[in-house]
């Protein structure tokens, strides 16, 4: 935000006076992201507010960070309400501007004439231009570029390709839209956004979001009437009612069409390795009233016969790595809980080693499954566990012991959105690899679907090609893992105060010396063997 745009700051001072600008209104135009896209329900008022900020960049003197801004709208009508906009901005900020002017943009090239409407600051020697159409060039052009409903040109990638010299020279990109489409590439833009592939910054503004805001209030203001909550409701209903079956899409910033896996055959099958060993353990029903010694004893025969070869082989080869994480997505009776290790490399590539699925464990026996792992992974990091409804027992139980490098994820459509487009984005450069390959961990991901724009595991099972159902929950275990592998995380500086027998593995490989390391419990020596650990 320039400091001339200080003035559409609301003054505590004079708090019966509206701001100028509306809160969502002012948080658009106080980004200072290079790149920032925008979906947003009609007639939100962001085109408005952008062009407020566009005046005030366009009249503040170069060295104060002004610039030049080109607006490209898709048709005649919405660039003339952009410009009459600026013109009526730039008298409330009594900035001095020319008169407006009409005029063509001239293709190279081509014989394509554009119609432009042209706004000059003689002040600071900048100017507004708004082109009622996208121009194919940009060559030559510095300053910010504005592209109103991009859901809707023609080549929208070309156009963000072309914008980037705008970046170079320290413009700025915004992009506004309304949604066109799951498939559509203004989509696409704020799926890389969201997953790390491409800098910038994201803001979405559903109609109803902008209501609750004060937009009813506003137009009530603008048209003299008198606000009332009974009043607002049925604006709402109105609006909603006029829109029909297009209402998701139009004003609720939800992509239509936007059913179907969330992540392709070709995909996953492209991260497997038939190497990766998926460790299971089904016990049967009534196996919780069995004596506390006949349930720990069974469970550490399989522990120590089926995971603990593994787990040494990780210690070997422990000083290959930078770390271990971890997720785990909790089920007691129906579902499967699993724990999918993440092992990141010094290239900070991570690798699934193993999976554990556990299916009708009882609470007390996952405790001591996950006790007895995570007290001999070498380097962990960090953990993240589902811990809605009953997982939230053995995600506290976690924190109790492993401290601040376990997170206690209340999975929501929030928790979904914001990671699922990251762990997509990680598949796809190969960041993340090493999935299990088998039909169950192939039905677990290919069960992520697109709900209303948001990659979620929908409310449907599958059955295991073992008999059981399964919901979805080795992509769950990985989205967990993946969360807090990309998350920050302060040096550990402790070890656990795990089992005799967890200090006994790791003494006897670091020769009786436990010693903290900047990413947790580590090891001395070892073989150089990390590539194929998890053969």
């Amino acid at each position: 935000m320039t400091e001339a745009a200080r003035q559409l700051v609301p003054d505590t001072a004079a708090a019966d006076v509206p701001a100028v600008l509306l809160p969502y209104q002012q948080r658009w135009i106080s980004d200072p992201a290079s790149l920032k896209v925008m979906e947003k329900g009609r007639r939100t008022g962001i085109t408005w507010a952008e062009a407020a900020d566009n005046v005030l960049i366009a009249a503040s003197a170069k060295s104060a960070g002004g610039q030049n801004v080109y607006y490209l709208g898709t048709d005649k009508e919405m660039t003339e309400e952009y410009i009459g906009a600026c013109a009526m901005w730039a008298k409330a900020f009594n900035h001095a501007a020319g008169a407006m002017e009409e005029g063509f943009w001239d293709e190279e090239d081509d014989d394509k004439h554009i119609k432009t409407y042209t706004i000059r600051f003689p002040a600071s020697g900048n100017k507004i231009v708004a082109l009622a159409s996208r121009p194919r060039k940009l060559r030559g052009r510095q300053g910010v570029l504005v592209g109103d409903e991009s859901a809707f040109v023609d080549d929208l990638p070309e156009l963000i390709k072309a914008a980037v010299a705008f970046l170079i020279w320290g413009g700025k990109v915004r992009l506004i839209s309304t949604h066109d489409g799951a498939d559509n590439a203004f989509n696409e833009v704020i799926q890389e956004i969201r997953g790390g592939k491409r800098n910038g910054s994201v803001h979405k503004v559903t109609f109803l979001d902008a209501v609750k805001e004060g937009l009813y209030r506003r137009i009530c203001l603008r048209l003299g009437r008198q606000w009332s909550q009974h009043a607002e409701d049925a604006f709402v209903t109105e609006i909603y009612g006029t829109y029909g079956d297009a209402a998701e899409e139009e004003l609720d910033c939800v992509p239509r069409n936007s059913g179907g896996a969330y992540l392709s055959r070709a995909l996953i099958e492209s991260r497997m390795d038939a190497a990766t060993p998926v460790l299971s353990l089904s016990l049967p029903e009534g196996f919780e009233m069995e004596p506390e010694s006949v349930r720990v004893g069974q469970v550490n025969e399989w522990l120590d016969a089926q995971v603990l070869p593994h787990l040494q082989r990780l210690q070997v080869c422990s000083g290959e790595f930078r770390g271990i994480v971890y997720g785990w997505d909790f089920a007691r009776h129906v579902d499967l809980s699993i724990m999918t290790p993440l092992v990141e490399d010094h290239h900070l590539l991570r690798r699934v080693p193993f999976v554990l699925e556990l299916r009708k464990v009882p609470f007390e026996q996952q405790k001591q499954v996950l006790f007895y792992v995570a007290d001999r992974l070498p380097r962990l990091r960090a953990g993240a566990h589902d811990s809605t409804g009953n997982g939230m027992y053995l995600g506290e139980v976690a924190a109790q012991r492993y401290g601040s490098r376990i997170a206690q994820v209340m999975i929501n459509d929030g928790f979904y959105g914001e990671n699922f487009p990251k762990l997509k984005a990680d598949l796809q450069d190969g960041t993340v690899s090493g999935l299990p390959k088998t039909g169950d961990w192939m039905d677990d991901l290919r069960a992520v679907q697109n709900v209303k724009g948001t990659p979620k595991v929908p409310d449907k099972r599958t059955t295991s090609k073992a008999g059981g159902k399964r919901h979805g929950d080795g992509a769950i275990s990985l989205v967990l893992a993946n969360s807090v592998a990309r998350a920050d995380f302060v040096p550990i500086e402790f070890l656990s105060s795990g089992t005799n027998a967890g200090q006994r593995v790791a003494d006897d490989f670091i020769g009786g010396r436990a010693i903290a390391t900047d990413t947790g419990f580590g090891t001395i020596g070892g073989r150089n063997d990390f590539a194929g650990f998890g053969q």
